[in-house]
């Protein structure tokens, strides 16, 4: 029987049905607005897709899994204490199951990208926010109260770009927001000595400096070598305390692989433990734009066989 998806973002939403392999046969896809206005729409979708054996929600976090609440995401502003899983449960009479996004995503890589056959995998989100989420021994791990995973709030330095609320964390390092700071301090530098900066000239976003990058300037090419140090100083962290088999990171890496991966190697390199350095490999995601689609139809597949 048919499952439904649910992919709620801070910007736009997303309801799909899926079938027991993952395929996606339908799908409503709208903006995120006001909470009342957004969970009546995300309602209604579900309702026009038809019967289903479960649902799984896929939301950034913070979030209660075990409770099925979402409590205040900074993404999404008025979604405070929404008892998602029990409005769901009593409109349509099916298990729900509620995951964060990143690990909603890690199971979607683990079970049908570039996670397939690993028994110990991290997958990190490095897009708008920097999160990860954990397959060890062969299931998704979510710690005490949930909260496993919020690796973009460990601090990789004293001082440095801002992200989830803390400078110098990996998140301020390695995200959207983290690569415009570092941009920006770099621009900053240059101009003060009377330097041009190609990117400069109007907004400074990852992609105006990644773009910049690829057509050769060395200001831009310095942003992400220095991204790409931080992300090796915490990618060594992780493989050292975790010791994964594989590592796989999406969106901004994806596209910037090129960019990073010298620099990540190198403090790899340096900073890791020779075997479980050896053990691991680091990839960039596979499933693309569709990821957040198929990571909440594994939801609702994974909580129906009771390995979330």
């Amino acid at each position: 029987m048919n499952r439904i998806g649910v992919d709620i973002g801070g910007t736009k939403c997303a309801v799909v049905l899926g079938d027991e392999a993952g395929r996606i046969i339908k799908k409503e896809k709208f903006a995120t607005e006001d909470c009342a206005g957004t969970l009546a729409r995300i309602l209604a979708a579900v309702e026009a897709m038809g019967a289903c054996e479960a649902i799984g929600i896929s939301c950034g976090g913070p979030l209660d899994p075990r409770a099925g609440v979402i409590q205040s995401p900074p993404n999404l502003p008025g979604w405070d204490n929404v008892e998602i899983v029990r409005m769901f449960e009593q409109r349509f009479g099916v298990p729900v199951f509620l995951r964060n996004d990143a690990d909603a995503c890690a199971l979607a890589e683990w079970k049908y990208g570039a996670g397939r056959g690993a028994e110990n995998m991290i997958f990190l989100t490095f897009g708008t926010g920097f999160g990860a989420g954990l397959i060890l021994n062969g299931r998704l791990y979510t710690g005490a109260s949930g909260g496993a995973g919020e690796v973009g709030h460990i601090r990789l330095a004293d001082h440095g770009p801002v992200g989830y609320g803390k400078s110098g964390s990996f998140e301020g390092f390695c995200s959207g927001g983290g690569l415009a700071q570092l941009g920006q301090t770099v621009a900053r530098e240059q101009q003060q000595m009377g330097r041009p900066v190609s990117f400069a000239a109007g907004e400074i976003t990852a992609k105006t400096v990644a773009d910049a990058a690829k057509a050769g300037d060395e200001n831009a090419l310095e942003v992400y070598r220095r991204c790409g140090r931080m992300l090796g100083r915490g990618l060594s962290l992780l493989i050292d305390v975790l010791n994964p088999e594989r590592i796989v990171i999406g969106s901004i890496f994806q596209r910037a692989e090129d960019l990073l991966r010298g620099e990540m190697e190198k403090v790899i390199e340096q900073e890791t433990l020779a075997p479980s350095r050896a053990a691991c490999r680091i990839v960039a995601a596979e499933l693309g734009d569709s990821i957040g689609d198929v990571a909440a139809l594994c939801i609702a597949a994974c909580g129906l066989r009771g390995e979330i």
